[in-house]
């Protein structure tokens, strides 16, 4: 199920079904939908008459927990799957039950215990008495890795500057070891997560592929 107002989905949801189509699964059904929508029987209705293993949404929480709440009350049992769009703080409290059991990707997890990503909990919960969520970890890995690419650089001159990042590889980062591809994105790792007893559960990781 694809936010069609959203290149992030649209994006997403080709990923997922290039994917999908080269690992023999098949995708049984597309419908989309629209942010703000709260309606989406008519699409509903058509998915479960395909009866799909997994719906894949690769949009944003205020609509996942929607749709997952609606999917159940038509009887659909499908696994529920996403994306970091999902990282949201209405998902759980919106989704309830219906949101039980289903995994989305994102960036961090308090619950990994990398020592690395154990000793950035424990100093972020010091200094501002709460858990760091995912933006709070990409936010700490996106200022030491321009630190480090400054010092490589040997200083803030554009060009050069442009070049240690571009350069960037295997940075240590509490979201994973960060490396800058050809294209300019970050390799990086993906943590899983699971929703189980109305809460988020750490599920595992999967690093990038390498060549």
């Amino acid at each position: 199920m694809t936010d069609v107002k959203q290149d992030y989905s649209v994006g997403l949801t080709n990923f997922a079904k290039d994917y999908l189509l080269k690992h023999d699964g098949q995708v049984v059904k597309k419908q989309s939908y629209s942010s703000g929508d709260k309606d989406f029987r008519a699409q509903l209705t058509d998915i479960k008459a395909a009866n799909p293993d997994v719906i894949i949404i690769t949009g944003y929480y205020p609509e996942a927990a929607l749709i997952a709440k609606q999917a159940r009350q038509f009887g659909i049992k499908s696994t529920f799957v996403g994306g970091d769009g999902w990282d949201g703080s209405s998902l759980i409290p919106v989704g309830g039950k219906a949101i039980e059991g289903a995994f989305y990707s994102t960036h961090f997890s308090v619950d990994d215990k990398s020592p690395t990503v154990q000793e950035f909990v424990t100093k972020y919960k010091a200094k501002y008495n709460a858990l760091p969520d995912a933006f709070a970890a990409l936010g700490y890995d996106a200022a030491k890795l321009l630190a480090d690419a400054i010092k490589r650089a040997g200083g803030t001159e554009s060009q050069k500057l442009r070049d240690a990042i571009a350069t960037t590889k295997d940075f240590p980062g509490v979201t994973g070891k960060i490396t800058i591809n050809a294209e300019r994105n970050a390799d990086k790792p993906a943590v899983i997560l699971t929703i189980r007893d109305g809460t988020l559960h750490y599920y595992g990781t999967v690093e990038p592929k390498t060549s």
